[in-house]
């Protein structure tokens, strides 16, 4: 643990005080309040975590302790203060001092933090040049001391880089050596892990708390991921439009939520128990409030189920501590007189659907794409890049065929594959009976290309700017053949808003007037425009809050039971993927290693990669228990894999399995059950001999 001041001893004094701290943005029209009366405490080698949906405050609290609210941003109440100093009197000269040396801040993206033109090394070695005057010298050997501590492989090649020669794990990596070179009291990490595969986000976390308690750094973790919050913090602080709204030590709050708005949380993220048919998510009725727009007195009021008229608006409501806990605080009027230990209403059961005839059937399909070894220079070497190989599934009408594996396994070229987005090298994709392999979408015809359709990531990024929500639609239609007139086109659009729970009178509404779930939903009728047997989802809830990813992920569930639809879900989220799909597929490096039912898969036997990822997955959850399993390295290039087993460079049963036959050969699959079956070189004994990753206290 390292001295908490570099000018003083260590203390009793907290690392962070913050009190009534009120930020607002002046713009021509209005001033908008960001955070309100926001209060925190931070001791010595602690860490809070701040959650809650996005604009609910959690990076302007962040930034406001940076003291860099930019030109529109003022602290308008309250008090920062950092080790006894109120941050709000210091002059630009006595802030530069403690930015990036007693407070350091790692952000979301870690290319916006690291300069694409300059080496590793001289970035890193900037930090100790600055605050602490070292020399050159001295400061390499700082930066190869964090970048060895942060447990990236060959130092000296990394320090020797610029941040384009490194994976995204990688830049994340040196993006937290960064914020350790002058070795902070204060660090802050704002949703550092979002873009992350689960595995290296897994590794990040873990290195993130041994960093701590070795340099005896405080950390602020901001994130809308219970989970990740559970195992990295020892407190919690949960906002909700501008407002600390609940906080309190983790596991008190996690076991005893006494406000409404946390328990809102918790019931929108799969837990383990939860099913989509027997015990459905409960999405947060409503939308999130626009600053301008707030109402008088509880916030969340108008989404609350205990709300009651004349006392939950009756005035401003301030964070009161509960009797039977001084530490645990809520800003609930009613918090005595709610049964918080009364389950709340669950949603409409449904019958589980009966899974129909074969829809999709991929047969030995093999995606190779031809590259020069040095593109840059056109050099006459080619290699070829192995992103699919000899993959054999089969879906069914009304099944949800989950697909999951870190970034560069090949799910995504599979969906392009499918979509006709590329053409197979080798194998067969069967869609209703016609081969379509070899057909890229501009030579298919209109019935099939309506017969599969996709759903994509980012909402932002799938609608016309200048185009109505209407039209957009309607413009589908219109490729899709569908009506004889624009009449009946316009009704169906109307329909298809219907659909997707959207009010018909945001056909005349632009993009930018939506929300992000709302584009989402847009997206989704979009796709279902053309009668669709064939739905690919790619990843299409990651970037959307926990509490509108419940009501897309279920919107999407009924779509399915209506039209029969056969969903395709491409993600890295396994906590999604348990709750809605029928069966999962795990890639890793263009090799199905894994397929079978969902209780299957996430139970014992394991392929050694599948075990790895349940292992990674953050469970919202002080009764679960899981099995510590960290992968070393990165997912081996597609250009030049590995010998035998695709796994086998991270692979903790390599000598179990015997490392000669792992290195060597490509094993066949084993057959577990009729639906189960596993790649590895393990035999069965050893394979059922496993335990399991997750369980219950």
């Amino acid at each position: 643990m390292k001295d908490i001041s570099k000018n003083q001893s260590k203390s009793s004094i907290p690392i962070l005080e913050i009190e009534n701290l009120s930020i607002s943005f002046f713009t021509r029209l209005r001033e908008i309040p960001a955070v309100m009366d926001f209060s925190c405490t931070m001791l010595p080698g602690q860490a809070l975590g701040l959650v809650g949906e996005s604009g609910c405050g959690k990076s302007t609290v962040a930034l406001g302790i940076m003291q860099d609210l930019g030109v529109n941003g003022r602290i308008v109440n309250g008090t920062i203060n950092f080790k006894g100093q109120n941050l709000n009197e210091m002059n630009s000269e006595e802030l530069q001092k403690i930015r990036g040396s007693e407070i350091a801040m790692i952000y979301q993206e870690p290319m916006a933090s690291l300069n694409p033109s300059m080496k590793v090394a001289q970035q890193l070695m900037e930090v100790p040049i600055i605050h602490e005057g070292l020399s050159k010298t001295e400061a390499y050997e700082r930066a190869l001391e964090v970048v060895i501590d942060v447990k990236l492989p060959d130092p000296e090649r990394i320090l020797n880089s610029y941040p384009h020669q490194l994976s995204g794990g990688q830049q994340q990596r040196i993006v937290i050596a960064m914020a350790l070179m002058s070795k902070p009291s204060l660090l802050i990490l704002d949703e550092p892990t979002t873009a992350l595969d689960v595995t290296v986000e897994a590794a990040v976390i873990e290195l993130v708390k041994e960093l701590g308690k070795k340099y005896g750094t405080s950390m602020l973790f901001i994130s809308h991921n219970l989970g990740l919050i559970l195992e990295t913090c020892d407190k919690i602080c949960v906002m909700y439009s501008g407002e600390a709204v609940e906080t309190g030590e983790i596991n008190e709050v996690f076991d005893k939520m006494r406000h409404p708005y946390t328990q809102a949380l918790f019931r929108s993220i799969p837990l383990p128990g939860a099913d989509k048919t027997s015990r459905p998510l409960v999405s947060i009725p409503g939308n999130f409030p626009l600053p301008h727009e707030r109402p008088f007195g509880c916030n969340f009021g108008p989404r609350c189920n205990f709300f009651v008229e004349g006392s939950c608006n009756a005035g401003k409501i301030n964070m009161e501590n509960l009797e039977s806990n001084e530490a645990h605080s809520s800003r609930c009027v009613r918090i005595d007189k709610i049964d918080w230990d009364t389950l709340p209403e669950q949603s409409t059961r449904t019958q589980k659907a009966d899974l129909g005839r074969v829809v999709l059937k991929v047969d030995q399909l093999k995606k190779y794409y031809e590259v020069n070894a040095n593109a840059l220079f056109a050099g006459n070497n080619r290699k070829v890049v192995k992103a699919n190989e000899t993959l054999s599934f089969e879906a069914r009408e009304s099944e949800t065929l989950a697909i999951v594996g870190e970034s560069g396994c090949g799910k995504s070229t599979l969906a392009k594959v499918l979509m006709g987005l590329e053409t197979a090298t080798s194998g067969q994709v069967n869609l209703d009976g016609e081969n379509v392999e070899n057909i890229p979408i501009e030579k298919r015809d209109t019935s099939t290309i309506s017969n599969i359709q996709m759903v994509f990531q980012n909402p932002f990024d799938t609608l016309n700017p200048s185009m109505s929500v209407g039209r957009q639609i309607i413009r589908a239609l219109e490729v899709f053949r569908y009506g004889k007139n624009d009449a009946e086109r316009h009704q169906r659009m109307l329909k298809l808003l219907d659909l997707v729970k959207l009010p018909r009178e945001f056909a005349t509404r632009m993009p930018r007037q939506l929300s992000g779930g709302q584009k989402q939903r847009v997206g989704i009728a979009r796709a279902f425009s053309g009668d669709a047997n064939v739905v690919v989802a790619d990843e299409p809830v990651s970037a959307l809050d926990v509490s509108v990813q419940a009501a897309v992920t279920d919107l999407l569930m009924e779509i399915q039971r209506e039209n029969k639809t056969t969903l395709l879900f491409i993600s890295h989220d396994l906590s999604i993927v348990r709750y809605l799909s029928d069966r999962v597929m795990v890639m890793y490096l263009g090799y199905i290693v894994e397929i079978g039912t969902t209780d299957e898969v996430f139970s014992p036997p394991y392929q050694p990669y599948t075990e790895a990822l349940l292992s990674a997955v953050p469970i919202a959850d002080t009764q679960v228990v899981k099995e510590h399993i960290v992968l070393e390295g990165d997912v081996p290039s597609a250009i030049n894999p590995p010998t035998g087993c695709p796994f086998q460079t991270r692979c903790r049963w390599k000598e179990q399995a015997g490392k000669d036959l792992c290195e060597t050969q490509l094993p066949h699959y084993k057959v577990i059950s009729d639906q189960h079956k596993i790649m590895c070189h393990l035999d069965l004994e050893t394979l059922n001999s496993m335990k399991p990753v997750i369980r219950m206290k």
